[in-house]
């Protein structure tokens, strides 16, 4: 295997920088998930309420099966537009609210915890500004702390969102092999980013596809949803994310020859909805990745990305993330896309 060539783009340098990223927040990170955990904690809470848009709508995702699998918390996700209305918003008693925001700026997303500080609830922001409206807004503030972020396209700040909330899971419900992978996983992000940049000319047979459907359940749902979103951002390829039991429940028909398959599971054991999906459309001849710990015969045709068999099922999810970027940059570095400013996207949208 050749190494990865030297970094040609900011996106390039910032997806190196993930696991040193990780390594750096381990620490600020495990105390501030201890505060906010005392206070989601608080014998008011019976809920957790979560407020995200875009990559951090996907890191809600996440949390709303961590958080639900490991600390047995219930966990909903926001509509901010019923907030824009100050005067006019849902009652959030029993609830706490989290808002997830890289930038800390995004107006509606304060909005849901400025209503729930009004209602006397507690709040958390997750943000990489802790100067931000977001944090301003919050009980609890907890830094993302990866540095700036100065590609569009959203890598280690996503990343560190996803290790800050098994951060609060260990917080919530302490688990001493969930410690000592927190402290492994720095390094197996880089080691995982490594690898598949040295292999990212895998991800040009994707490139003649006119749509991509990726697909993950529980956890792995939101790395669907990330992997999706990443690709077409970057590329401007159509894509779009189900569960396995949603694509088969009536979408599946129309995968065709034209189209790409990318489907994630991080089970030790395949799941039986994704077994069935990959069995109905191998005769297809559509281009088909599978992210996965092993192969089962339904795929052998497909591109495989290979997971540690021996980590957990919340590492091997982060893990399975890591590929989706490197795709994305990949079909973008192939289509011309300037892979810093994509499509005329901005870091930052203001949404209400």
């Amino acid at each position: 295997m050749n190494p990865p060539a030297p970094p040609t783009s900011l996106l390039h340098q910032e997806l190196l920088e993930q696991g040193s990223a990780l390594a750096g927040r381990a620490q600020a990170g495990a105390e501030a998930a201890d505060a906010a955990a005392r206070a989601i904690g608080h014998p008011s809470v019976d809920y957790l309420l979560i407020a995200a848009r875009g990559s951090s709508d996907n890191a809600a995702r996440f949390a709303q099966y961590a958080l639900g699998d490991e600390a047995h918390l219930n966990v909903a996700l926001a509509a901010p537009s019923l907030f824009a209305d100050p005067h006019s918003t849902p009652d959030l008693r029993g609830a706490a609210v989290l808002g997830i925001s890289q930038s800390g700026q995004s107006p509606d997303i304060v909005g849901v915890l400025a209503a729930a500080r009004r209602q006397g609830r507690p709040t958390v922001a997750l943000t990489n500004d802790p100067d931000s409206p977001l944090a301003a807004t919050a009980d609890v503030v907890v830094p993302l702390a990866t540095g700036p972020e100065r590609s569009v396209a959203a890598t280690k700040t996503y990343v560190a969102s996803l290790h800050a909330i098994q951060q609060l899971v260990q917080s919530l419900h302490p688990d001493p092999d969930r410690a000592r992978w927190l402290e492994r996983l720095p390094e197996l992000v880089d080691a995982t980013v490594r690898e598949q940049l040295a292999r990212r000319a895998d991800f040009d047979a994707l490139d003649g596809a006119t749509v991509l459907t990726a697909v993950g359940r529980g956890l792995d749902f939101s790395t669907a949803h990330e992997t999706a979103l990443k690709i077409r951002e970057l590329s401007g390829m159509v894509t779009e994310a189900f569960s396995p039991a949603d694509l088969l429940h009536g979408p599946v028909a129309a995968l065709g020859g034209d189209g790409a398959l990318w489907t994630i599971d991080t089970r030790p054991q395949l799941d039986a909805a994704i077994a069935e999906l990959l069995e109905k459309v191998r005769e297809r001849g559509i281009r088909m990745v599978l992210v996965a710990r092993s192969v089962p015969p339904a795929a052998a045709a497909a591109l495989h990305v290979a997971l540690p068999r021996q980590a957990p099922h919340w590492v091997a999810t982060i893990l399975a993330l890591l590929p989706g970027q490197v795709a994305a940059m990949q079909l973008a570095s192939r289509r011309g896309v300037d892979l810093d400013h994509p499509h005329g996207l901005t870091k930052v949208t203001l949404t209400r």
